[in-house]
């Protein structure tokens, strides 16, 4: 901006040059669909949630690539988001949706009951319709405590792995939990976990009860202001890198899509110099408070619903031009009939 001005100003001048020549500069529509924005990465972070009670609300994920193991090679880890309470479930690869879903129903809902909530990393069975019908309604880091905690136990005999399952379960809803201030099996039982040492119990009267009961619920409590403390120190420190970014209904924004959904949207002839941002769509409809609807052609095959972080406000009132995102017309073509079919492993 500070060149242009330069060198117009160098031939020319009139009243208000600066402001008007600033004016042209960001309105420009191929400045706007071509360059950079040094920014922060738009959109603050939008932590979920606290829970209100264990398992109410769970994350989901697979552990993959494990060695062979009485026949099993895939863990299905299943973590309460209020206690960090984990479990782990051995699969055999490939897994479709029906056996996940009796792997949780024998595992999980048995001991728990139905989630309210179930967040997942759009992993194809949790997509499926099958999945959505039954159900109607941090696991990366578990996922690196049991594969860690399998390595150490398993050692030269990396096959026997299904075997130390149960105890790598146990051993991680004992560890204490820095999020929670206690360990997920305190946190769930209201009371440490048993140690090694016998121990005799004795008959226990109402008012044992009661009290045992209370200060569950005290512990709840506490779990419930630690996770409020650890949310908030996440969320700011995330949004130190991160700028804040809105739209409203009826605005036109740029659609920004990542190299390999421009390949499938569109045929470019060079992907390299290929402008950044698809022409401004109109926003009509807010999704939550991070997500936009956008009006696209009938002849895009993409979601249109869109984080804002690959959104950015068309500025000036010129026509714009460009190739809306669209799939090529052989993407259409459907096969007539399947001669064989074989599952490979990746």
């Amino acid at each position: 901006m500070t060149v242009t001005t330069k060198t117009i100003g160098g031939l020319f001048y009139w009243k208000g040059q600066q402001k008007h020549i600033r004016q042209f500069i960001r309105e420009c529509n191929v400045c706007q669909r071509n360059k950079h924005e040094n920014i922060a990465s738009p959109g603050l972070l939008q932590p979920l949630p606290i829970p209100s009670a264990p398992f109410i609300d769970i994350n989901m994920d697979f552990v993959e690539g494990l060695p062979k193991s009485e026949g099993k090679d895939v863990i299905l880890v299943v973590v309460d988001r209020f206690i960090k309470y984990a479990h782990c479930m051995a699969l055999s690869h490939p897994y479709f949706v029906l056996g996940v879903a009796k792997i949780f129903l024998s595992n999980v809902y048995k001991l728990h009951g139905l989630p309210a909530s179930i967040t997942n990393d759009r992993d194809l069975v949790f997509l499926s319709r099958f999945w959505k019908e039954l159900f109607t309604s941090q696991t990366e880091i578990v996922n690196k405590c049991i594969e860690q905690y399998l390595r150490c136990m398993t050692g030269e005999c990396p096959n026997q792995w299904v075997k130390w399952l149960p105890l790598a379960e146990w051993w991680y809803n004992i560890n204490y939990h820095s999020a929670t201030k206690m360990t997920p099996y305190q946190v769930l039982y209201g009371v440490p976990p048993p140690s090694h040492i016998p121990y005799l119990s004795k008959d226990f009267a109402v008012e044992s009860v009661d009290k045992y009961l209370s200060a569950k619920e005290e512990v709840i409590k506490r779990v419930r202001e630690h996770l409020l403390v650890a949310q908030n120190r996440m969320t700011m420190v995330a949004n130190k890198k991160r700028s804040d970014r809105s739209f409203e209904i009826n605005d036109y924004v740029f659609l920004k899509l990542q190299p390999y959904r421009q390949q499938s949207m569109a045929h470019r002839s060079s992907q390299k110099l290929a402008a950044k941002y698809y022409r401004p769509y109109q926003v009509i409809a807010k999704i939550g408070s991070m997500a936009y609807k956008l009006d696209l052609p009938p002849s895009t095959h993409i979601h249109p619903v869109f984080h804002v972080s690959q959104l950015k406000k068309h500025k000036g009132n010129h026509t714009v031009q460009g190739t809306p995102p669209m799939l090529p017309q052989t993407a259409a073509l459907q096969p007539q009939n399947i001669l064989d079919r074989c599952i490979v492993q990746s």
